[in-house]
């Protein structure tokens, strides 16, 4: 054998030995480990941190009750609402919190904010035949954008900015946290 190989060998050998004696790396204290499975909400996502939707960790009832009591103490539901009219509603996990969005008027939960500007076909047919309207419903805008549009000349433009996004691109203004 080579002198180089014998040499490149042993620092392998070496090298093997350090790693193999070296203490395992412990998880940074702040780092929670998901429990391998859960059906309570607030400790799904105390444990998850932050996840658009349940995952597979998380063991309960599509819309739990502890986030049914949540809306209706918080006032996003009503008490006196039918139970089916009450379920009409998305949870998630955000910095490990529990987020609640109720469909309601057809509200945008599960969409991302539109932050653009720039207009749609849509919008611009509408604007077409609506030269001058003060505003272009959302049947047409869509739902998620965080514009109020109208027609000027038969263009579409913005007026204002009406909602805003959070930190995971929600429109944050349908989204509540909810307490345990």
């Amino acid at each position: 054998m080579s002198r180089l190989f014998r040499m490149m060998l042993s620092m392998l050998a070496i090298a093997l030995l350090l790693g193999a004696c070296s203490a395992p790396v412990a998880p940074s204290p702040r780092a929670t480990q998901p429990p391998a499975s859960t059906g309570d909400p607030f400790a799904y996502c105390a444990a998850v941190g932050t996840v658009d939707a349940p995952d597979a960790r998380y063991s309960g009832d599509k819309m739990p009750a502890a986030v049914l009591q949540g809306m209706i103490r918080q006032g996003i539901v009503s008490a006196d609402a039918p139970a089916a009219f009450q379920k009409n509603a998305v949870w998630r996990c955000m910095d490990g919190q529990v987020w609640a969005c109720h469909f309601g008027a057809n509200l945008p939960c599960e969409e991302r904010a539109d932050t653009s500007q720039t207009p749609t076909a849509e919008m611009e047919d509408f604007c077409k035949n609506n030269r001058n309207a003060d505003v272009i419903p959302a049947a047409v805008t869509g739902r998620a954008t965080v514009y109020e549009w109208r027609c000027t000349d038969g263009k579409p433009a913005v007026v204002k900015q009406v909602f805003t996004s959070d930190a995971r691109g929600f429109i944050a203004d349908v989204w509540f946290k909810l307490t345990p």
